[in-house]
């Protein structure tokens, strides 16, 4: 079966150390070199739903794709779910929904349950048994910005601007705006989004220190060249409209919305910032995975099924998953925002339509499996902004990792699957959770997972080991 948006990783088809190393894990008696498993009971094979009525949240995004199709292609109905898809007003709300229990689940930002289970923020134990994507954001600026820039880019032989760009061609803009005595500023949807750590990164990338985070800066705006506020992703528009920012980074819809309203350009995507970069992740409570086994296997199995769904065929699907997404009650854009990112184009201007087979990656190159170096990286951005203020050990990161993102639950969901005959087993990785040493950073820096203190030290901008930030600037060696 041809697939949508694959991009070089290899298919394997050896399963069984990892049907192995799940019932290990189950079990509560499998150790590795790095960390302990968390003693959580894994999915059981045979396992009957104990909680058959449920109620998921979500932020209107082209990313929480795999709740509706589960909806509406009857996933969740064949494992015996009854699921209602509320909408949430932000990422706090949708946070605050899953912790108090009014939600049984969500699409969730990636570092949310990381930063619930660190004590950052709310204190409160969450999992992510599964990850829902891979890419889908981009970095969008105003016109104004966009004309200052533009004559300054490299262009290829039909006149369009070469891609990747650089922040660094921000420099003269951001230096145009302190001489006029304004802030530079730039949105993004949460402190602990994929998004504040993408923008952080393509900033920092080009010589623009984003800022930094302290006990009193919860803004996260020390010594920062460009300011960084939140702002929920439906209203990135209006507000680079109003003139309150001048660029943001959000998912889809909300960067073609700017495209289509013709009030801004997208200057960069997540791919090409950190090719491949996980995206969202569903979320649960911890306790909920240990009351309600089966019912959390049964949610994996009908989210990974809509998963493979929307990358199946060569996207053959895609066209009704936007109808589908259009509607009110998903994310509720005209069908064209949302078929410009989400069928395998991505506009950049209204003359500038290129093809991006990955901007949306579902399924294909095991972008479901929860890779605990995944987990790392968010980890390793928090502790470079000062969101994490000290220095912690290599198998401190390992820890918390191990503590939230959950393959063990996935593969049980996953293997399921593959023994029904649903997946093919050559769509689960054979891995010990960690990705391996990755590079297609815009940056040229290479990440290893298991290496995480090390990985800082490469940064130019960004605490390193030793390091600690104040007002008054970054101490230590």
């Amino acid at each position: 079966m041809t697939k949508f948006g694959q991009s070089g990783f290899s298919r394997r088809m050896v399963v069984g150390a990892l049907l192995a190393s799940v019932a290990l894990a189950g079990c509560g008696g499998s150790k590795d070199e790095t960390s302990t498993q968390p003693g959580v009971t894994a999915a059981s094979a045979g396992g009957a739903v104990e909680k058959p009525v449920l109620k998921l949240g979500f932020i209107k995004l082209t990313d929480m794709a795999p709740l509706a199709i589960a909806k509406e292609k009857g996933f969740f109905a064949e494992e015996g779910l009854n699921v209602t898809l509320e909408p949430q007003a932000n990422w706090k709300v949708l946070l605050d929904g899953v912790i108090g229990g009014q939600l049984d689940g969500a699409h969730m930002l990636a570092g949310q349950p990381l930063a619930a289970t660190i004590g950052y923020g709310t204190k409160a134990d969450l999992i992510a048994p599964l990850s829902l994507d891979l890419n889908g954001n981009a970095i969008t600026v105003s016109n104004k910005v966009w004309d200052m820039v533009k004559g300054d880019l490299q262009r290829s032989a039909d006149g369009k601007p070469v891609h990747p760009i650089s922040a660094s061609v921000l420099k003269p803009v951001v230096t145009s705006f302190k001489q006029q005595g304004k802030p530079f500023n730039m949105g993004m949807v949460f402190p602990v989004s994929t998004h504040n750590y993408e923008l952080r990164y393509w900033l920092a990338a080009g010589g623009l220190n984003p800022g930094f985070y302290t006990p009193g800066d919860i803004k996260g705006t020390t010594l920062a060249d460009v300011q960084l506020s939140v702002t929920p992703p439906p209203q990135m528009p209006a507000t680079l409209e109003a003139g309150t920012i001048e660029g943001y980074c959000v998912g889809e819809p909300w960067n073609q919305a700017a495209v289509q309203k013709k009030i801004g350009v997208p200057i960069v995507t997540d791919d090409q910032i950190w090719h491949n970069n996980p995206e969202k992740v569903f979320s649960i409570r911890k306790d909920f995975a240990e009351k309600y086994p089966g019912t959390t296997s049964a949610m994996l199995r009908a989210i990974i099924r809509a998963q493979e769904w929307l990358d199946a065929d060569g996207g053959a699907n895609r066209k009704e998953a936007v109808k589908i997404l259009s509607q009110p009650n998903y994310v509720g854009a005209d069908e064209a925002v949302i078929a410009a990112s989400m069928t395998g184009k991505f506009t950049y201007e209204a003359d500038d339509t290129r093809d991006a087979p990955g901007f949306n990656i579902f399924f294909d190159n095991y972008a479901g499996y929860p890779y605990y170096s995944d987990a790392i990286w968010y980890l390793t951005q928090m502790r470079r902004w000062g969101q994490i203020p000290a220095d912690h050990d290599d198998q401190w990161y390992f820890d918390q990792a191990k503590a939230v993102y959950r393959p063990d639950l996935y593969l049980a969901a996953a293997n399921q699957l593959v023994e029904k005959g649903t997946i093919s087993a050559e769509d689960v990785p054979e891995t010990d959770g960690f990705r391996g040493e990755q590079d297609g950073f815009i940056d040229g820096i290479t990440y290893d997972g298991k290496q995480p203190n090390a990985y800082l030290a490469k940064f130019k901008i960004g605490l390193k080991k030793g390091q600690k930030v104040s007002a008054s600037g970054v101490t230590g060696s």
